[in-house]
């Protein structure tokens, strides 16, 4: 049996790197329990670069993950363009940011996946139409 794949979203890498964050011992005892590497999109590095400056901290730690591929971006945005704009238009509503679409689309192209994130609206969102997204999350999902 294939080992699942996890999705990075930003919050559990913000909240992992910032000790002050609500989730960070949650993400702390999250990270422990994974396999390396994550996986994740351009888009979530951005964010977490600027939250992490926003909350004054640096962003050496991510860049350090994504050098030692402990965190790796495996998303062409072109590429997937399409169907990106499909989930950007079909959540208008939440509002679903790119990144959210991305890990969406990432879960979408890969048979076994879980996204980690603290985000609840990934609690709405579906893969390949109805699909419930399989989540490490800090709230229930039920």
């Amino acid at each position: 049996m294939a080992a699942t794949k996890v999705l990075v979203d930003t919050g559990p890498l913000v909240a992992y790197w910032n000790e002050t964050d609500f989730h960070h011992e949650w993400a702390v005892r999250q990270w422990a329990s994974l396999a390396d590497p994550v996986y994740t999109c351009e888009a979530v590095v951005s964010e977490t670069a600027f939250l992490l400056r926003d909350d004054g901290l640096e962003s050496d730690h991510l860049w350090t993950a994504l050098e030692r591929g402990i965190v790796r971006v495996e998303f062409d945005f072109e590429a997937q363009k399409p169907d990106l704009l499909r989930l950007l238009r079909k959540y208008r509503d939440q509002p679903m940011s790119v990144a959210d679409a991305c890990l969406v689309r990432l879960s979408e192209l890969t048979d076994r996946a879980a996204v980690f994130t603290t985000d609840e609206d990934f609690s709405v969102y579906r893969r390949n139409g109805r699909g419930i997204i399989p989540l490490i999350a800090p709230f229930n999902i039920s």
